[in-house]
């Protein structure tokens, strides 16, 4: 069995990977210039907490009994609630929107009409897809850091109103 020589480039680019420095581009060269460590923002529990209990409370003004879900950038629950007379589906729908609108980058209600036929009609088919409105992201300067997700009012418009109506009570607490 031969042995191949080692060229600089190969020596160069491991060298880079054990001190942790190189990324690979999508030409698959070694890059020294990227940080190895990305940063990301999400919601304090407090306040993913409040959001919900606002959000709630908006729907109950207008007469709805709802779920109402937050998660983080990833979509991961970080705060959930439901209303007495919310319909026992409401926990797993509220979820289900929230995690859709961070997994597809946007508002579960602009995804009604954009997977409805056509090509992008097969994301309908994702496990845990939720394609109905009521799941609304959550922006801080531009950038997503989680979403809100509501079940139970007697459409999804409704639910995409409370979300915003949620959002909106926590805005002054959110960086600008």
């Amino acid at each position: 069995m031969t042995r191949k020589t080692p060229t600089i480039r190969n020596v160069l680019a491991a060298a880079l990977l054990v001190k942790g420095v190189a990324t690979f581009g999508t030409t698959g060269e070694v890059s020294a210039d990227e940080d190895a460590l990305v940063t990301f923002e999400v919601l304090t529990p407090e306040l993913a907490s409040e959001l919900a209990t606002n959000t709630l409370l908006a729907c109950r003004d207008e007469g709805f009994q709802v779920g109402v879900a937050v998660v983080d950038r990833f979509g991961v629950l970080q705060a959930f609630l439901r209303d007495r007379f919310a319909g026992p589906h409401t926990p797993d729908t509220a979820a289900r929107k929230a995690w859709t609108t961070v997994s597809f980058r946007e508002d579960t209600q602009t995804l009604v009409e954009a997977t409805a036929s056509g090509p992008q009609s097969g994301a309908r088919d994702i496990t845990n897809a939720l394609m109905l409105g009521g799941g609304v992201q959550i922006l801080v300067q531009g950038r997503m850091v989680g979403a809100v997700g509501v079940s139970g009012a007697p459409g999804g418009t409704e639910d995409h109103a409370c979300a915003l109506a949620g959002i909106a009570s926590i805005e002054s607490q959110l960086p600008f």
